[in-house]
């Protein structure tokens, strides 16, 4: 087996590295990659990883030329196009809005999931703002409630990248935010992801504990 050719610099807690790691299992490119572990906040930047990612985003792709890929949803499309299975992005037409579409909800699930994070760990509680923390729970809620309603039946079709956004977006909330309780209000979401979760891809990709 020959070594990795690229590197992916990553927080293993991270929900947006894990939508890459999940893909590059479900295509079988996970041998590829070399995992490179990089501890960043908003106030407290890595070297590494700003070198060629001078925003800093996590995941990052140091590809074997050196060059770097940054932002989730473009090293998802780069790997897509890395593999001779089906593809995971739908490369035209209707399909690939809705799916990509989905995909953007989850990430707008992460995203304020995310700074749920940083604002309750990193500041200290009498500088919380909670108003602020209320509206991105509403935020999660209202997703939640549209892919409830409106999703499921997309969800179950594909494990494509939107399946795999949800997936992962469902999965940081137990892990970072299990007092939302996400499943009460959304049954039908939760029997989804109890059946996803459970993938090979999903379970070697699970953060840390």
């Amino acid at each position: 087996m020959s070594a990795p050719s690229m590197t992916l610099l990553h927080n293993p807690a991270s929900p947006f590295v894990r939508k890459v790691r999940v893909l590059l299992y479900e295509t079988g490119q996970q041998d590829r990659v070399a995992l490179q572990a990089v501890l960043v906040t908003p106030v407290n930047p890595a070297a590494e990883l700003n070198q060629g990612n001078p925003v800093g985003k996590i995941p990052a792709l140091r590809l074997a030329d050196g060059n770097v890929l940054h932002d989730s949803r473009v090293i998802l499309d780069y790997f897509d196009h890395q593999h001779v299975g089906n593809p995971l992005i739908p490369r035209e037409g209707s399909a690939r809005w809705r799916r990509l579409t989905l995909a953007s909800m989850a990430d707008g699930i992460m995203d304020a999931a995310v700074l749920m994070r940083y604002e309750t760990a990193l500041r200290p509680p009498d500088k919380h703002w909670d108003q602020w923390l209320e509206e991105q729970r509403n935020k999660i809620r209202r997703t939640l409630a549209e892919l409830e309603r409106d999703a499921i039946a997309e969800l179950t079709s594909h494990f494509d990248v939107a399946a795999i956004s949800v997936a992962c977006a469902l999965g940081y909330l137990d892990f970072r935010h299990p007092d939302m309780q996400w499943r009460l209000d959304n049954p039908r979401l939760a029997a989804w992801y109890a059946e996803v979760s459970q993938r090979p891809s999903m379970l070697e990709t699970q953060p840390p504990v």
